[in-house]
């Protein structure tokens, strides 16, 4: 990478960028925005389709941000991801981040023991122990006390973190897309990428209307990853699954308000999540890793609601939140592009480092904007201070093709 003052960029050569951005969606827009912040004009992001489209994993009003994190990996990271939304705050006077606080809720007598893994109350203590965080543990009684919208039944544990909340994912790929153009950044959507092909020490862009030519690319194109770089010789073993959420136009609107009801996770016979009314007059249910039984490719995915799925959301709620239901005002899809562990990619190419390349793995939203400025690192550093390690291309569960798959759903 050329030193300050000696960037390859020539303002109005069209045709090259010092860094190019493949998928503007959450983590795509956040690395934009951050290689803006150094790069200014010499940065081009590129979106197969419209910006804001629902094709793939980034769309929606709501995802659930938190430092409870079952994995330490995770928790490391999780006050940095808070400081990435500040950022973009402070710089955008758009708020993107409504902390609500957050339980985290676990039915044992509802979970195969086998499959729990620390994926219940002693690893998020452990994770929060470990890190400095601060949490209370609450009883089914403690709980309803402070919530009675729910009706527990007495064998379940709970977490409460203050910090948790929402991020409001169509305001922050927004606001990074605003603010990268604002430093000089192109952005063209409708733009399908057909073709990367690392020369020498830069990269070819290859699009219907115009080959690009790059110092570094970066790939955050989730579903459509392997096609992108089918070329750059790498090939990531990927599950790619359809998920959904539901809305519910609940008439309980103040019991349900943000500043009344938390976000929530609930782990039992399924994990389920949750928030209170915002983005639609309504509250919103998914399940985490609903759809895998039924594996897709970003071409065989449907839009369709699954009703297996809707039942499964109205029998949780009707026993556990009942005002939080009401008339169904919409369900929608989504994809998840999921490694074989379930854990992110946040890595360069081995063979190609001037390629960098990010799989958020169903459950990275609440990093994206962090994600992002560690891409911009990868990119113009060739390697990130931020403790990445455990999301390598080199692996096992990515780089060996004999690896056991192992999610927890």
């Amino acid at each position: 990478m050329d030193g300050p003052g000696e960037r390859s960029y020539i303002s109005g050569m069209d045709s090259r960028y010092e860094a190019i951005v493949i998928g503007c969606g959450g983590l795509g827009s956040a690395a934009l925005y951050w290689l803006s912040r150094e790069l200014g004009p010499a940065v081009l992001g590129l979106e197969q389709f419209r910006l804001g489209h629902d094709r793939g994993a980034s769309q929606d009003h709501s995802r659930i941000i938190r430092l409870a994190q079952h994995q330490s990996e995770y928790a490391a990271l999780a006050p940095r991801a808070y400081e990435a939304w500040d950022a973009l705050e402070e710089e955008s006077g758009v708020q993107v981040l409504f902390k609500t606080g957050g339980l985290v809720i676990e039915a044992p007598e509802e979970r195969d023991p086998e499959k729990v893994g620390t994926r219940n109350v002693e690893g998020y203590v452990s994770a929060f122990e470990e890190h400095g965080f601060d949490y209370e543990l609450l009883d089914p009684d403690e709980l309803m006390h402070r919530w009675p919208q729910f009706r527990l039944e007495g064998s379940e544990r709970a977490i409460f973190q203050e910090d948790s909340g929402i991020v409001d994912a169509g305001k922050a790929n927004a606001a990074h897309v605003a603010l990268a153009r604002s430093r000089g950044a192109t952005v063209l959507d409708r733009t399908p990428v057909r073709a990367v092909r690392p020369r020498g020490e830069g990269v070819e862009v290859v699009t219907d209307g115009q080959t690009y030519l790059a110092d570094r690319v970066v790939v955050t194109s989730d579903a459509w990853t392997n096609e992108v770089l089918r070329e750059t010789g790498t090939r990531i073993p990927l599950t790619v699954t359809q998920e959904q959420v539901t809305y519910y136009a609940t008439p309980n609107l103040k019991a349900f308000s943000p500043g009344r009801f938390p976000v929530f996770m609930w782990h039992g016979r399924d994990n389920f999540y949750g928030f209170p009314v915002y983005g639609e007059v309504a509250t919103k249910l998914g399940q985490h890793m609903g759809g895998l039984a039924k594996p897709v490719t970003a071409e065989t995915r449907t839009f369709e609601p699954d009703p297996v799925r809707i039942r499964r959301y109205r029998e949780f709620l009707c026993r556990y939140i009942p005002g939080f239901l009401g008339p169904e005002l919409y369900t929608k899809t989504c994809l998840y592009t999921i490694p074989p562990d379930q854990n992110f990619v946040i890595d360069t190419l081995p063979d190609h480092p001037q390629v960098s390349v990010a799989i958020g793995a169903g459950h990275a939203y609440k990093f994206a904007g962090l994600i992002g400025r560690i891409l911009s690192e990868l990119a113009l550093d060739g390697k990130s201070a931020l403790p990445i390690e455990a999301f390598r291309l080199d692996r096992p569960a990515v780089s060996d093709a004999t690896f056991e798959k192992t999610f927890h759903a």
